[in-house]
């Protein structure tokens, strides 16, 4: 038990002449070599190494082209392996796992390079398949002569999340961050926000992009329906399952499923969903068998599910699957630097389908439309633009144009419900401070005059 390193399997070679094995890098040496043992029973060559240092000179032998790696090594942190062999084997791809996954290892890891962030325990089969893809994926690309990947400064997608704040700016930053990645990933922000146009910028940027992209709303379809959707049905299952039917979750894979209004999911589902997530199978209602699966899971909600899960609503173990990483969207309020250019690209695009001569807002619609706080987000602020760009007669969108609530905006006053509570007052302007000093928290505290550790509870209560 004292070896660096075991052989479980010889290395295979495939018919591209591709040779393949992976190492399994864990200094618990039952655990590496229960791994390795279980994907050699799936079909893969595998070798345990007990180190990153045995690792690495397991690499410079060649004949490896895959290394899934435990994240708290005795000799190398996961992170800092991963950067070494991507600096010296980039072909090489690299799955970090790790039994304590935050959101900052996760994001660190991607960074470094790694193909995917695992959150332990996960199934030796799920694991086998996520292998098996990698290895499709590398040999297609092999076969078209398309090398690897481009790097994420070098691809272009033409892109939705339009605007040039910082809290955009941001957003596009963590996108490029974790597309790569094959965890799960939550999307938070209020509705209207644009969650569906993240999940599939994930998608497009992502080594999924040839693969398809599913989305369904939770919310839309009552818990039998919802089901059948997600998992599929045998014939008879229920009165009107008069044939076979796959499920979504079957059609999305080898590319993403997007589960949008996942805090709004029943609580029957909700273990079926857990089972999904970590067996990377499916069973369709009244099927006698579980289907293997292969897809890319991105969840939305605007709930607090910290506060469901704490209150019985949502379960605590799905809530950490779903979580692995995060992505929050910024509300319009907080980008107000970016909404008459938004509106701008509305007024263009309804003005085309309405075959308007519309050339763009007069500055006092613009100056009107930034006086309002925009409650429902940018989904109501297309909504708007496509009513005005109804109403107009002219070139210019102007405030005789706009919805009867913008246009008597500066005429009222202010109603009691239009104040808002010191709470929301000083979430705000901590959001505004943060935006200003490109979220250094020790740089916002002395601006905010508090230290630093007020400052991050005060966030931990916003999250």
């Amino acid at each position: 038990m004292g070896a660096e390193s075991v052989q479980t399997k010889s290395p295979q070679l495939g018919q591209d002449g591709y040779v393949s094995l992976t190492i399994i890098v864990d200094d618990d040496e039952l655990t590496a070599r229960t791994m390795s043992d279980g994907l050699a029973r799936q079909g893969i060559a595998a070798e345990a190494c007990f180190s990153a240092a045995a690792a690495l000179a397991r690499l410079e032998r060649g004949d490896v082209d895959t290394v899934v790696l435990d994240d708290q090594l005795p000799d190398l942190s996961g992170v800092e392996a991963c950067c070494e062999i991507a600096r010296r084997w980039s072909s090489v791809d690299v799955l970090v796992m790790s039994a304590y996954a935050t959101l900052d290892r996760a994001m660190a890891a991607v960074q470094a390079g790694a193909h995917d962030f695992l959150t332990k325990p996960f199934s030796i089969k799920g694991l086998a398949l996520r292998l098996a893809r990698i290895r499709e994926e590398r040999a297609r690309r092999a076969k078209l002569g398309l090398g690897e990947p481009p790097s994420f400064g070098e691809r272009h997608v033409a892109s939705e999340l339009i605007g040039k704040s910082a809290a955009m700016q941001r957003l596009r930053v963590s996108i490029d961050q974790l597309a790569r990645a094959g965890a799960s990933v939550l999307l938070w922000g209020e509705s209207g926000t644009g969650k569906e146009l993240v999940a599939r910028e994930l998608h497009q940027k992502s080594r999924r992009v040839g693969g398809p992209f599913v989305a369904v709303n939770c919310a839309a379809l009552p818990e039998l329906l919802l089901e059948s959707e997600l998992f599929g049905h045998v014939r008879g299952a229920f009165t009107d399952a008069r044939a076979d039917r796959r499920g979504l979750f079957a059609e999305a894979s080898g590319g993403t499923i997007f589960l949008d209004e996942i805090g709004e999911l029943s609580a029957a589902l909700q273990p079926k969903l857990l089972r999904t997530l970590e067996e990377h199978t499916v069973r369709p209602i009244g099927g006698p068998r579980e289907i293997p699966i292969d897809v890319r899971v991105i969840a939305a909600t605007h709930r607090n599910l910290k506060a469901d899960m704490e209150c019985g609503r949502f379960r605590p173990d799905l809530y950490y699957r779903l979580d692995v990483l995060r992505v929050t969207l910024p509300a319009l309020r907080e980008r107000e630097e970016d909404i008459v250019t938004l509106a701008e690209h509305f007024a263009a695009r309804a003005a085309l389908r309405e075959q308007k001569p519309i050339r763009g807002l007069s500055p006092a619609a613009a100056q009107r439309l930034r006086l309002h706080s925009w409650p429902g987000n940018v989904r109501e602020l297309r909504n708007c633009i496509e009513h005005t760009v109804a109403m107009s007669s002219g070139e210019l969108l102007d405030i005789a144009d706009l919805p009867d609530e913008l246009r008597h905006l500066a005429e009222r006053a202010p109603r009691e419900d239009d104040w808002p509570t010191l709470d929301e007052l000083e979430r705000r302007y901590i959001s505004r401070v943060l935006s200003r000093v490109d979220e250094n928290r020790s740089a916002a505290a002395r601006i905010l005059g508090i230290d630093r550790r007020t400052l991050m509870r005060k966030l931990a209560r916003r999250a």
